[in-house]
């Protein structure tokens, strides 16, 4: 499929290259889908925080992968910050693949959780990738060929207590994406969503993932490898992708086991993360 890609940008060169946009590339899973994008030789707009590193990895992959990179620094959680980088995205860019991976997780009890927590999260992984989504989707549209992948979570079969909202927020894109699959058929845009589970991307996630144990380290799955298989199914038109075998076991169980009955399970598990992580 990387072929393909190529050829498509030998067909439009006189208007010019085409580029991946990649948010959240800054580290963990958006780092390691910009890798494996560059690996193929896939141009990249980047899109992270400032003060993340951001210009330090636009410069390496340009350098080791010989591709064009360049890179937006915001705060995808300011309303404004969005229009300012769709603009920015289409000042002179011509986009085919857009990755929607910046998102915030985390577990909290939601009667103590901190107002702006919520607001965050709400903003980050919903309004942001709906946004991004929707403004870049005539550009994506104006392309032989171009793809979505937008970042779910496993978290998002099941509702899951002191992680209220953001199973809830994982839902969404979940939906939101599967409506777009259904909507652009007939276009030549793939919309696809990946549902991964847990990932050591820092210190903190290692934390969270440690309470759980045996349990929480079956699933565990390295950044590359996810972005990898990610990218793979992507581009063979898969339009949902769980990466793992422990995942795709998790998610016939959560498919298969009453609500009743998998609902306190589950919340109990990361009651528990709630209270180790504070000791």
């Amino acid at each position: 499929m990387a072929k393909n890609i190529q050829e498509d940008k030998q067909q439009e060169n006189n208007t010019g290259p085409l580029f991946a946009l990649v948010t959240g590339a800054s580290r963990g899973l958006g780092k390691a889908f910009a890798t494996e994008l560059a690996k193929q030789n896939i141009n990249l707009l980047l899109v992270a925080l400032p003060g993340d590193g951001l210009p330090e990895l636009c410069g390496s992959l340009k350098k080791e992968y010989n591709i064009k990179c360049d890179y937006f620094e915001t705060d995808l959680t300011e309303k404004n910050s969005i229009a300012d980088l769709i603009k920015w995205a289409l000042s002179g860019f011509r986009i085919n693949i857009l990755i929607n991976n910046a998102g915030m997780g985390g577990s909290r009890e939601f009667v103590t959780a901190e107002t702006e927590y919520l607001e965050n999260m709400i903003a980050l992984n919903i309004r942001a990738l709906t946004l991004i989504t929707h403004q870049l989707l005539p550009e994506l549209k104006s392309h032989k060929k171009a793809w979505i992948l937008n970042v779910s979570s496993i978290a998002s079969f099941s509702p899951i207590g002191y992680k209220t909202i953001y199973s809830a927020s994982k839902v969404f894109v979940q939906y939101l994406t599967r409506g777009l699959y259904q909507e652009l058929k007939d276009t030549g845009v793939f919309a696809s969503v990946v549902h991964p589970g847990p990932m050591a991307t820092n210190y903190q996630v290692a934390e969270r993932i440690d309470c759980h144990g045996v349990f929480g380290k079956l699933g565990l799955l390295s950044p590359e490898y996810v972005a990898h298989r990610s990218i793979k199914l992507l581009f063979k038109n898969k339009s949902l992708i769980i990466p793992g075998w422990f995942n795709h076991m998790c998610w016939f169980v959560m498919k298969t086991v009453p609500i009743r009955i998998r609902l306190p399970i589950i919340s109990r598990r990361f009651k528990k993360e709630l209270t180790d992580t504070k000791q």
